[in-house]
């Protein structure tokens, strides 16, 4: 990991902000226009413009159209958390920077949660390697499947949902084989 990388520091800092990481989840499910936005999350055009814009100046979001109105072009952005992107490596007070946010915004999900709904969970031990790797596959594969099959806000047979995951291999006594393995690693 490169802490010093200025573009990972960008991104960090870019997505470490909670109406941007409620923007990446709105963008999952649809393209909207900076306007469409607004009206859904209740703020004004010139901020949901600017956010948007930052997003995209990072690469977070891409625009998948554009329409004409009223003399002007609207770019329809989406967020796409499959693709692939640059890693999101900084240093450790821009990850905490962006932990907080996260927290922030589980916090005004979990305001919303439909009863007996909720499953959370906490965990800070020792594993086995396999089980971590196969832990880690799994977390995985569950953001894949539910970052694509996000729809628009409303659309029958769907249920409106929040996931939201950290998962990382803490420092201190490991040793060996355990101390060297990161995913990207067994990737290669």
């Amino acid at each position: 990991m490169d802490e010093t990388d200025p573009e990972a520091v960008a991104r960090l800092r870019a997505t470490a902000h909670p109406l941007r990481l409620r923007l990446m989840s709105l963008l999952t499910g649809e393209a909207m226009s900076a306007a469409e936005v607004a009206r859904t999350l209740g703020i004004t055009h010139a901020n949901a413009s600017y956010h948007l814009r930052v997003l995209h100046d990072i690469g977070a979001l891409v625009v998948e159209g554009e329409e004409k109105i009223r003399g002007g072009v609207a770019k329809r952005y989406r967020y796409d958390a499959t693709r692939e992107t640059p890693t999101r490596a900084s240093t450790v007070d821009d990850r905490i920077a962006y932990a907080r946010a996260n927290a922030l915004e589980v916090e005004r999900r979990l305001l919303d949660a439909a009863p007996g709904t909720a499953s959370s969970s906490d965990l800070e031990a020792w594993v086995p390697v396999d089980a971590w790797r196969r832990a880690l596959d799994l977390l995985h594969e569950a953001s894949h499947v539910l970052h694509a099959a996000a729809r628009p806000a409303g659309t029958p047979g769907t249920v409106h949902v929040s996931a939201t995951t950290h998962a990382f291999t803490m420092t201190g006594g490991l040793t060996g084989a355990a101390a060297r393995w990161t995913p990207e690693e067994e990737r290669r």
